[in-house]
Parts: structure tokens; sequence; C-alpha cells
């Protein structure tokens, strides 16, 4: 009795096989792709959501003004006392002011201003495009015969893309100014001529790398967490997942094009 009771039990759930994760994958991909093209389809076409571009981008620029500050000036201050050690080892101190800023310029600003971005200002938006989703807000929107898609995801992912580099920026200004603050209580270093110094060693390429890291990064973060929002589900569980996912996938996005960004940077040096 006991061996028949065993034989009709249920036998236990398996995950999905290596082929449907693969197929999944496969469709996700497809429906990124297929979201990104839709933006720059409808994003430069009228009409032109203007009011709700400048409103984002005061939400995404203005109200990360202080985190973006205090982050920047720490980063340059600590950057800054960390390195001092290393150069004082080899007598060449003298080189601390060129040193931060090939660091901030090429890497830390734009770097620290998108993860901050992505932190703060993806997770906003994939937790207000999720709550709209699961509310069913924007399926309203599409009866009523508006566009959620132009006026919900194309202003968001420009605002990101326009801000960002703006941002990342005042981050570099920020984080040079926690440098010169080491530098000039440390070595009596003059405000002028820890600039010259500073500026003296950074090429074209160097600003132009900086700033194509920027608007890269932003429209990274606007579009991740526009699709994350955007196709949210399972109800208030799906909100958090939304928010989450949009943190983490632009995270990883962000260290790839970095990566991608300095070795075509590297190319031209």
């Amino acid at each position: 009795m006991n061996t028949a009771s065993k034989s009709t039990a249920p036998a236990a759930k398996k995950g999905p096989s290596f082929k449907r994760r693969l197929s999944n994958a496969f469709v996700s991909l497809y429906d990124i792709n297929k979201f990104i093209l839709r933006f720059f389809r409808e994003a430069f076409l009228p009409p032109f959501e203007l009011k709700e571009v400048v409103r984002q981008c005061y939400e995404t620029g203005v109200r990360s003004f202080t985190l973006i500050t205090l982050t920047g000036f720490i980063t340059g201050l600590i950057f800054t006392k960390q390195s001092r050690p290393s150069l004082s080892n080899f007598g060449a101190q003298s080189w601390l002011p060129s040193l931060v800023s090939i660091a901030i310029m090429r890497a830390l600003a734009p770097l620290v201003t998108a993860l901050i971005a992505a932190g703060k200002v993806g997770s906003s938006i994939g937790a207000e495009l999720g709550s709209m989703r699961v509310t069913e807000q924007i399926d309203a929107m599409e009866v009523s015969g508006t566009k959620p898609f132009k006026f919900l995801v194309c202003t968001r992912v420009l605002a990101t893309t326009l801000t960002l580099p703006i941002l990342a920026t005042y981050t570099a200004f920020v984080a040079l100014l926690g440098g010169y603050v080491n530098v000039s209580v440390n070595e009596g270093t003059s405000y002028t001529t820890f600039m010259e110094q500073v500026f003296e060693p950074l090429t074209f390429v160097d600003f132009v790398a900086s700033l194509s890291k920027s608007i890269v990064f932003g429209f990274t973060i606007g579009i991740v967490g526009c699709y994350q929002g955007y196709y949210s589900t399972k109800g208030t569980e799906g909100v958090g997942k939304a928010a989450n996912g949009a943190v983490v996938t632009a995270m990883f996005l962000i260290f790839v094009e970095e990566i991608l960004i300095v070795q075509i940077a590297g190319w031209f040096r």
C-alpha cells in the first residue's frame, strides 16, 4: 500500500529547463530592443512634452544636488588623502593635483554620479511607473487616447540623458574642490597653482570621453528604469521588483559601458 501511494504521488516540480531559460532570455532581449527603438521613434516626433521634460529634469537634477555635492566632495577629499602616502614614497607629492584631476575627470566623476543616479533616480522611475502600471493608470491613459509612452517614458529618458552630464560636471568640480582642501591644508598650495596643475595633464579626449560616458550612463539609467516600471506585473510585489531591477540592471550596464568607453578612448590617446 505504501508502494502504491508512492507511485501515485505527484512528481516534484522542476525548475525551467536550460532551453526554456535561453528562450526567455532572447525574448527579453527582443523586448528591450523593441522598447529602445520605440523610444527613438516617438521621442523626436511631435507633440513634444517640453513641460514634462523640464519637470523631470528638475526631479532628476535639482533634487540630486545635495547628495551629489556631499558625495563628490568626500570622493575628492578621500582620494587625495589616500594617494598622498604612495606619492610621498617616491618624492612625487607635486604630482598629486595632476593625479587627482586625471582620476576624477576620466573615471570617478561620471561613474560616481551615474551610480548615485542609478540608485536614486532609477529606483524612483521604476517604482513610479510600476505603481502606475499595477493600478492601471497607464491602461486608462491608453484608453483615453493619450500617449502614455511619450509622456511617461520619453520625457524621463530625455531628462536623465540631459541632466547626468551636468551633474557629472558638477561632481567633478566639487571633487576637485575636496582635493584642493586636502592639498591646501597639508602643503599650503594656492588655489591658482592647484588649478593650473589640475588642467595641465588633461586633453580634449579626456573631456569628450567624460561627456560621452555621462550621456550614455544617463540614457541607460532612464531606459532601464522606464522599461522595468512600464512592464511591471504582479501587483505591489512587482513595484518592488521593478525598483530593485532598475537599480541592479542599470549599475551592471554602467560598469560594462565604462569598460567599453575607456577602451575606445584609449585608442585616441
